[in-house]
This record gives structure tokens, sequence and C-alpha cells, in this order.
């Protein structure tokens, strides 16, 4: 069979004007002077595809990836102390699986936004590369959720986002 633009299984499309939205309402909380923006949580296919805005500097988290992250960066700059690039602003930044990497803003830089599609699961380390827990699509729309719920917005808002 093949799908056509009028296949009843097609799903519907998702367009937003504002990835980086004014409305602070729609940044979602997941660390100090860390958020996220949903753009798409496929809970059907296990990855989501949010925008991460920073306003701190120093280490932002260590962790890996189970599948391929792709990221865009839309302001400031980040690196991975592990290595010896920088993602600037207009970047395109390819991670493949399995590599434990720390997230680093560097001092100077106010703001950066980038633009994360993250497959899989994120799953956190400390220094000693002990296990501090995880990130799927499944815990960042419980994440939303709340938090949506939170800021007036209702619980079931976050399903704009979710195909």
């Amino acid at each position: 069979m093949i799908l056509r633009a009028s296949s009843p299984y097609a799903q519907k499309n998702i367009v937003l004007p504002d990835v980086i939205p004014d409305d602070e309402r729609l940044w979602v909380p997941t660390g100090e002077k860390v958020w996220i923006r949903p753009l798409f949580l496929s809970v059907s296919q296990g990855y989501w595809i949010t925008t991460t805005r920073i306003r701190r500097s120093g280490i932002i988290s260590r962790h890996s990836h189970t599948q391929a992250v792709h990221s865009h960066v839309l302001r400031g700059s980040w690196h991975y102390l592990e290595h010896d690039w920088i993602a600037s602003e207009g970047s395109y930044v390819y991670e493949p699986p399995g590599e434990t990497h720390t997230l680093v803003v560097d001092e100077g830089v106010d703001e950066m936004i980038t633009t994360f599609q993250v497959h899989g699961s994120m799953v956190y380390f400390d220094k000693q590369d002990v296990l501090q827990g995880y990130d799927d699509v499944f815990t960042r729309v419980e994440q939303c959720r709340r938090h949506f719920e939170a800021v007036g917005l209702g619980a079931s808002y976050v399903e704009n986002f979710i195909r």
C-alpha cells in the first residue's frame, strides 16, 4: 500500500512558529537554569526533539546515549570535555551512540540554545561513572505534562507534541 497525504493512517502535522518562544510557560525546567521546549515527542518510535536553553556556564551533564543524537546550535556555543571541537551558532553535531561525554557551556556564553533530536535514552553518570539516572521520550513526556499542568496550560497540553 502506498500512503498518500489523504491516507487515514497519516498522522497530524506539527507546525510550531516559535521554536524559541516568548511564552516562558513553554520552557520546561530540567535543571538549574536549564530548560527544554518540546517540539516532537515520538512515543511510537522512541525519540524526542526539543530545543534546549541553558543560561549558566560550567558542566551541565555527563551522559551517554543509547542511540544517535543530532543537534543544531541556534544561539551561543557548547562543547564536550572529551573532544577538541566547539559547537557554535549554526553548527550541526552528530553524536554516535555509546560514548560518554560531558556537556560544558563556557564562561561568557550568556545563553545557549540548541535543538536536539535524541533517539533512545540519555543515561547520566557522575565523575566516577556511577549511574545517576536516565531520560527517554516517556520521562520527557511526564516532565512536560507536570510542568504544563503547574503553569496553567493543563497536563494535556503536552499532547500537542506527541506522535
